[in-house]
């Protein structure tokens, strides 16, 4: 019995050499409006759709193929005699394959159409094809992605019939599109026709993690597509199986190492904090730099790095322990070096570093939060007191900033230049119910920890009192949100902190001002807030 392919696609890529490969199988191709006039003007047989159903397009080409001849042919079961005999008696013939994608409803929408040129994309006769086909995908193939053409023509080459589990998974692939489709449909129509918005999200099951948040926890990962590089679509290379926390603390480090992708960067991660930032004019000297942030705490890391990663860069790693290392790619012996060190050690592959304008979203028992992306570092760059803010420090400004919207909040972070154009955390302190605590009883310590480490290797000529001093004199102290009252100011005078940027927006900040003024600090209004919960 000849074999017929149904075809009707908005998405023409590869279309022609695959049509061209059914018909060299002897596949009848039937068609209807562009897709036929398409397949023709490429040399390829073709039956219009309204030789099979006895009817011409109506309405609008709104009808076309709706008709018993074309499901009947689609969804018959080949096994049934009943069936077989009422497809025959009416002369109908199978439909063996259905390959249909759908009017671009959702790229429609998005150019904010008139409401009668959006349902004009709604698309019937396309969604009931692929409904139909999927249904019987016991016996008929499906195919809504062009990406599929490949491996359906290889199996009708070389065995004559696409395979069970390929059409299993075409038919999931298939309502899989259907129900996006509507989804879309369903979210336009509610906010225009009776303004309630409606947030439906769809997530592919990924993988079984290790455990959940504790030990005695199970949890899994459910992904949905992204081009973003995100623990979505990470690769990976060697060890253990990845836990709950892995994956927060992968997503944790990737955020700021994104928005420091133009620089060779590094960024350590525990708990979802950073507990080192650094750039280098070396992969290497940001890494050695980030891991000088806090020596402790990177025991047992998330290490998010910018760039390809060499052997140098993985040999600092060396007796050192870590948990996860992320990177855009590896050199082989780097590869190689961190596999023998551990075989356990997370590596992972990320690709291309960069940020997608994507929503984020809060899941609540009964709930969930929709929101976008934190874009931007300021809105303005005002300086607001008699002391003026050096052009020479905003770029150490701006990489604080990075530092402190990826920390939680309430968060203070003193970022330094520890050689021209290249900056490090040298403290922070993070996730206190006032940012005063946040200063003075960790980012302070902190601080003087890490500049006693730094005095200790001899990165100094003058006298220990004198190097604190200006080491500290020349750091950007940056709060994730504004300062209700003077006293972290005040804390920070204290300790020589000459450069502060902060959110403004307080009651008190005529108050703060005036304490800045008074003690010679230099401050700067950004307009925005960085607050990480």
């Amino acid at each position: 019995m000849e074999r017929r392919a149904l075809i009707s696609v908005t998405d023409k890529k590869g279309l022609d050499n695959f049509a061209k490969t059914l018909t060299d199988l002897g596949f009848e191709i039937v068609s209807t409006g562009g897709t036929l006039k398409f397949l023709i003007e490429k040399g390829i047989k073709v039956t219009p759709i309204e030789k099979v159903t006895g009817f011409k397009e109506m309405i609008g080409g709104r009808v076309k193929t709706l008709h018993p001849n074309i499901h009947g042919g689609i969804l018959y079961i080949r096994d049934n005699k009943g069936h077989e005999n009422e497809i025959v008696s009416e002369g109908i013939k199978p439909i063996d394959i259905v390959v249909c994608n759908l009017y671009l409803f959702k790229e429609t929408v998005k150019k904010n159409p008139t409401l009668e040129d959006a349902i004009e994309n709604i698309d019937i006769g396309g969604v009931t094809l692929l409904r139909a086909a999927a249904k019987n995908f016991k016996y008929v193939t499906v195919i809504v992605d062009s990406s599929d053409y490949e491996i359906v023509a290889k199996e009708l080459l070389e065995k004559g019939n696409t395979s069970y589990e390929t059409r299993k998974r075409l038919c999931v692939k298939a309502f899989t599109h259907t129900a996006d489709y509507d989804s879309a449909i369903e979210t336009y129509l509610s906010e225009v026709l009776i303004d309630n918005k409606k947030l439906r999200l769809s997530f592919d099951s990924g993988v079984n993690l290790r455990y959940g948040e504790n030990w005695h926890q199970t949890a899994s990962f459910f992904k949905k597509d992204t081009n973003e590089p995100s623990v979505a679509n990470m690769k990976q290379l060697h060890g253990k199986a990845l836990s709950y926390n892995n994956y927060l603390d992968i997503e944790a480090a990737l955020n700021p190492a994104k928005e420091l992708s133009q620089y060779n960067a590094a960024v350590i991660v525990k708990h979802l904090n950073p507990c080192g930032i650094a750039t280098g004019k070396t992969l290497l000297d940001a890494l050695k730099n980030a891991w000088d942030g806090d020596r402790v705490s990177a025991y047992g890391s998330i290490i998010a790095l910018t760039r390809n990663v060499d052997l140098e860069t993985a040999s600092f790693l060396k007796g050192k322990f870590v948990e996860v290392i992320v990177a855009p790619s590896y050199n082989a012996d780097a590869l190689e070096f961190l596999k023998n060190k551990s075989k356990d050690i997370r590596i992972i592959e990320i690709g291309k570093l960069f940020t997608s304008e994507e929503k984020i979203y809060k899941f609540l028992i009964g709930g969930v939060i929709e929101q976008d992306r934190p874009k931007g570092l300021y809105e303005k760059w005002e300086c607001v007191t008699k002391e003026p803010f050096p052009e020479s420090k905003k770029n150490l400004g701006l990489f604080t900033i990075i530092a402190t919207k990826y920390t939680k909040s309430n968060s203070i972070v003193l970022g330094m230049e520890y050689e021209k154009d290249q900056f490090k955390v040298l403290g922070s302190g993070v996730g206190q119910p006032n940012r005063v605590d946040s200063l003075k009883k960790l980012a302070i310590p902190k601080i003087y920890e890490n500049l006693e480490n730094m005095w200790n290797e001899g990165k100094s000529k003058v006298d220990k009192e004198t190097f604190f001093k200006e080491k500290i004199s020349d750091c950007v102290l940056v709060s994730d949100a504004f300062f209700p009252f003077d006293d972290t100011v005040k804390v920070a005078a204290e300790h020589n902190i000459k450069y502060i940027i902060q959110s403004g927006g307080s009651i008190r900040d005529k108050e703060v001002i005036e304490t800045s003024d008074k003690f010679g600090i230099s401050m700067i209004f950004t307009g925005m807030r960085y607050f990480n919960h």
